[in-house]
């Protein structure tokens, strides 16, 4: 693991010709944000003293609170390829501080380490791999991004049918020369749909590097002459994307989901761990799938997750347990989708399962059999619950839970609550094309 000191980031700008770093930061909602400053400025950056106006951001502060300050974390430190070689730009994903030198409640980054910390207490280290998927559409002669593709390529198809596969290749190996492991690459199930799976990492540096990742795809993707969209349903009739998450927890360098002599190789914890996250999974939602076009993914038949359900054996539950042990074993989360912020959605859910562990939660029985062929008495005789439907049911199970709010945070909490119900009432007054094309002849 890296541990730069200031003078080797001083040493390394040096080298590497950087003229520009940039201070990245992200948002409540997950959205990128940056300082750009020239080298010159580089003692202030080192030392932290770089102040941005933190009331021009949503859900940071108010106006008379503003001032905040940006402390990067040298671990961060790398160039972007793309940019040119000579008078390179560098960048540093920061934490947020407040004026009187305290970690920001509002920052999603100081959320995730803190419950890191709670399970670093306990003696764990939450070792997490995503598999983000994404479209990659035509882009208009004015450069507008548009829904639109030439594309008719299937799961794991190649060239010449898969038409991205120049730029996706070029997203990996930017990546690698990132210093960010990707484990596999390919064409999805639906026409002109990617996934890239990033190699398993610590959870802080996945979060960071989910973060990398999406601003390495839109810009190769825009070299490409195309536009890459984590929009998690952006096509009626296809697939969506989605964000599975693979998670594990190691002690003392060993991976203790694992045990050989548990059922189907599973220690107690990994299970524990499951029913945290089944508890939980409701509440979760609305962090999980943050979007009103979450809930469009979210539906059945299209390879995604309704029930709050796991199985070992087949992939219609929200977890399944996939098959590797040792080393290998792990849980899969896969109803996330990528436009998630992740340092919110890897807190909640380690939150939860950590929950699981304290409290030696046990989960029902495995659903090994296709959910969805299930009836809806079939699945209430199981006790089989859904994931909630849409945003704002999403948003009432999230007010509802005490134990999610509390792991954000009562500062984001609040804030993301009323945004989200604000989103709900934006989007559920509109007029959309389909009532349109419905009721409009005919009433």
């Amino acid at each position: 693991m890296k541990q730069y000191t200031k003078q080797d980031i001083i040493r390394m700008v040096k080298e590497d010709d950087v003229e520009f770093i940039r201070l990245q930061f992200t948002d409540m909602f997950g959205f990128l944000k940056n300082v750009a400053l020239t080298t010159s400025q580089l003692d202030r950056v080192l030392n932290n003293e770089c102040i941005f106006d933190g009331s021009s951001i949503e859900g940071f502060a108010r106006i008379e609170e503003s001032d905040m300050y940006l402390y990067p974390d040298l671990n961060t430190y790398v160039t972007f390829p793309w940019r040119p070689q000579q008078g390179r730009v560098a960048r540093l994903i920061c934490d947020v501080y407040t004026i009187d030198g305290k970690p920001f409640e509002g920052d999603p980054r100081y959320i995730l380490k803190k419950v890191i910390r709670q399970a670093e207490d306990m003696g764990y280290v939450f070792d997490v791999g995503p598999e983000l998927e994404f479209f990659l559409f035509n882009i208009e002669e004015d450069g507008k991004p548009t829904t639109k593709t030439y594309e008719r390529a299937g799961y794991f198809d190649l060239g010449p049918m898969d038409l991205g596969e120049n730029a996706r290749r070029d997203m990996v190996l930017t990546l690698e020369d990132m210093g960010i492991g990707v484990e596999a690459s390919h064409h999805e199930v639906a026409p002109a749909q990617h996934e890239i799976d990033i190699k398993y990492d610590d959870a802080l540096t996945t979060a960071d590097n989910i973060m990398t990742f999406k601003l390495v795809a839109r810009t190769i993707a825009k070299r490409h002459g195309l536009h890459a969209t984590f929009m998690p349903k952006p096509k009626h009739g296809v697939d969506g994307s989605g964000m599975h998450v693979n998670m594990s927890l190691k002690k003392d360098g060993r991976n203790v989901f694992d045990d050989p002599d548990g059922k189907l190789g599973l220690s107690k914890e990994a299970y524990h761990f499951i029913a945290g996250i089944m508890k939980h999974m409701k509440g979760m939602a609305a962090i999980t799938n943050p979007l009103v076009n979450s809930y469009k993914r979210l539906v059945p038949n299209y390879e995604a997750p309704v029930y709050i359900a796991w199985s070992a054996s087949n992939r219609s539950p929200l977890i399944r347990v996939p098959a590797g042990r040792g080393s290998a074993a792990r849980l899969e989360l896969r109803c996330p989708d990528p436009c998630a912020n992740p340092y919110l959605m890897l807190a909640v859910c380690l939150a939860a399962g950590l929950d699981g562990i304290k409290n030696e939660l046990m989960p029902p029985d495995s659903m090994d059999m296709n959910l969805f062929s299930l009836s809806d008495k079939e699945r209430l005789d199981l006790n089989i619950e859904n994931l909630p439907e849409s945003l704002i049911e999403a948003v009432k199970y999230l007010d509802e839970n005490e134990f999610i709010k509390n792991v954000m945070g009562s500062h984001i909490s609040r804030k993301y609550i009323d945004a989200k119900k604000a989103e709900w009432d934006q989007y559920r007054t509109q007029v959309s094309q389909w009532e349109l094309d419905q009721y409009l002849y005919r009433f």
